[in-house]
């Protein structure tokens, strides 16, 4: 739950985001000789599978080896040479990532250039998978959602923070789009500090009762009854998990177990141990409580 609860993108709804990959993947496979110096026109993510290299981009020098991976926004020029005898292998994948379909996602952030992927020992395959098997003159489905996966988790680790008024003038929807993006994605990142709602909306450059009615329209709750789901969904997931109600009432920041039963029901529509029983019957086939062919039966309180 951790790992979900501190996702960057985890406030951000799926639909909104368009991933495009602008050319077939590079299989790299380059010796020791190899050298490059030019700039793309769209980013570039760089993952090594063997060997090592080094790169000069804007001024720092990184250093690339298997399980590092390195992302070259577009436009920026960079070197490249290789520093192993061995092959420097691993794929390089052009790509464009749109928000609400007209604004760059990964302008919008700030990001290291490069990082050591957390887990390797799951990623790596899907890397090797994904260098092997990529068709030389084309993109397929297939590799659309490997590389989404792939994306994702660089991104996870790199992000610095959310580069403030990047999309210009308020008065600009996209503008109003992106802060409540930004505010959501907080709040789900850190829904047990009774802090963050007025945290997130005060740096956002609107009027509050404005913004709080924006976001809404936008997420289905207000941003106070949006910290009280991503907190039920936490509690789910403990309770799934095996946790008692008690305690996953606590570690979900509820210290009146009565009280949180009473919300979980406004909330989900079922008393806790009820839903530990809906989630027993679904793991031998039935739909969860809540889902049926897809669609949703909470009486999700907004």
């Amino acid at each position: 739950m951790d790992e979900i609860e501190g996702s960057v993108l985890a406030g951000i709804p799926m639909g909104a985001l368009a991933l495009t990959l602008t050319r077939s993947t590079i299989r790299m496979q380059h010796t020791h000789s190899w050298k490059v110096d030019k700039s793309n026109s769209v980013h570039d993510l760089i993952i090594c599978l063997t060997g090592s290299a080094q790169y000069e981009v804007e001024g720092e020098t990184v250093d690339v080896e298997p399980g590092r991976a390195m992302l070259l926004p577009a436009g920026t020029r960079f070197i490249g040479y290789s520093t192993s005898k061995e092959l420097y292998t691993g794929i390089a994948q052009h790509f464009t990532l749109d928000l609400f379909g007209r604004l760059d996602m990964i302008s919008q952030m700030n990001l290291r250039k490069a990082v050591t992927l957390a887990r390797w020992d799951m990623m790596q395959p899907l890397a090797r998978y994904y260098h092997d098997n990529a068709p030389p003159y084309s993109t397929t489905l297939l590799q659309h959602h490997l590389f989404m996966f792939l994306l994702i988790e660089f991104i996870e680790q790199a992000h610095i923070g959310w580069r403030e008024q990047s999309v210009g003038n308020v008065n600009n929807p996209d503008a109003l789009s992106f802060s409540v993006m930004v505010a959501a994605s907080q709040i789900a990142a850190d829904p047990l500090n009774d802090e963050i709602v007025e945290r997130a909306v005060g740096a956002v450059p609107y009027n509050s009762d404005y913004f709080k009615r924006e976001f809404r329209k936008r997420v289905g709750w207000t941003p106070d009854k949006y910290q009280e789901f991503k907190r039920m969904e936490r509690a789910m997931g403990l309770m799934a998990g095996g946790c008692s109600v008690k305690r996953a009432a606590e570690l979900s920041g509820y210290s009146d177990a009565y009280y949180f039963s009473r919300m979980f029901k406004r909330y989900i529509g079922i008393s806790p141990l009820g839903y530990q029983q809906s989630e027993r019957r679904s793991r031998e086939g039935a739909f969860p409580r809540g889902e049926e062919d897809g669609q949703l039966l909470y009486p999700l309180t907004r």
